[in-house]
């Protein structure tokens, strides 16, 4: 067997390893499991550019010899959390807020605009057909710039900015679509 007993190797190291077959691979290491003596390694593309398909799993028992070229000694930066339970939490509360507006009767223009100011700002919520925002904004239908209410000051202001611009975005994205469904008939008047 290749790894000794009690031998492993640290991520960002640089390994060399002869397989059974005779092939030499040498790269980092990007993990390595001691109980099954797996070795992944990223290896340099033949083509200069990273691809995820440069990452190799090498299984040690098949490996005649290993080399350690340069050996990365600092631990290595924790892996990011992947904090699932709150993800479900906040889909979950997505959903709800949808089902409610939904149930409620919200016509579709509220619905996308709640969708809208609630990727910016997450103090949002429906009361009846109402968007409030930060507790401190009122949206109500027809949830026009001109339906925006709360006391004059930057909340108010950013409330209105997003709401302008989402119904721009909305304007921009139906001349775009209408224009493209113009575009097969205008190429058929040209080729009669």
């Amino acid at each position: 067997m290749a790894a000794p007993p009690g031998e492993y190797f640290s991520v960002g190291s640089q390994v060399s390893c002869r397989t059974c077959q005779e092939q030499r691979l040498q790269g980092e290491v990007v993990a390595f499991d001691y109980q099954s003596k797996m070795l992944a390694l990223k290896c340099p593309s033949s083509s200069g550019k990273p691809n995820h398909a440069d990452i190799l799993l090498i299984n040690l028992q098949y490996v005649s010899e290993v080399e350690i070229i340069n050996d990365r000694t600092e631990t290595p930066p924790p892996l990011a959390s992947l904090n699932l339970a709150s993800k479900a939490r906040t889909e979950k509360e997505e959903k709800l807020s949808q089902a409610y507006a939904i149930s409620a009767g919200v016509s579709l223009e509220g619905q996308q605009l709640f969708q809208t100011i609630h990727k910016t700002i997450k103090d949002c919520k429906w009361q009846e057909k109402n968007i409030i925002v930060m507790e401190e904004v009122v949206i109500t239908p027809p949830y026009q710039v001109e339906n925006c209410k709360g006391k004059e000051g930057s909340a108010l202001s950013h409330v209105r900015k997003i709401v302008e611009k989402h119904f721009r975005d909305v304007e921009s994205q139906k001349i775009l679509q209408r224009s493209q469904a113009q575009q097969p008939q205008k190429e058929a008047a040209l080729s009669s």
